[in-house]
């Protein structure tokens, strides 16, 4: 069964930073945009940067697995070789993390390669991949 593209939209304070990083950075293709928004092919879902200069970032964070992991944040579970290929790409351009390329729960049920950095406007990213995709639900 076939997973149907999920839509986000989130506030950013600059549409040009958004689209060198979203564009260029993690390579998603650009859709239609306007003055005030831009849409992101995000490896197939929908992503929309809205231009809301007052609202972007996270404002909590909850500890997991030893770090402090930023709330509000999205991102997408990937295949190990797609992750590592992007934690690459994402070190080749200087990205700053919040949490470097990792792994957590090692040897646990739901082991996962993870990371978390934020886009120019502060948006926390999280990138992961699972050991065993079978265990993505998993207790």
């Amino acid at each position: 069964m076939a997973i149907p593209p999920f839509h986000l939209a989130f506030p950013v304070d600059d549409l040009a930073a958004a689209r060198a990083f979203y564009g260029g950075t993690m390579g998603c293709s650009e859709g239609r945009s306007s003055d005030e928004w831009i849409d992101f092919d995000f490896r197939g879902h929908q992503i929309v940067a809205h231009l809301a200069p007052d609202s972007a970032g996270d404002r909590a964070s909850n500890a997991v697995d030893g770090h402090g992991v930023p709330v509000p944040h999205f991102g997408l579970v990937m295949e190990m070789t797609d992750w590592e290929n992007l934690a690459d790409r994402l070190k080749a351009a200087g990205t700053q993390f919040v949490i470097e390329p990792t792994v957590r729960f090692k040897g646990q049920i739901g082991e996962q390669a993870t990371m978390f950095f934020r886009d120019p406007a502060g948006n926390a990213i999280e990138m992961k991949a699972f050991a065993d995709p079978d265990q993505l639900f998993s207790k």
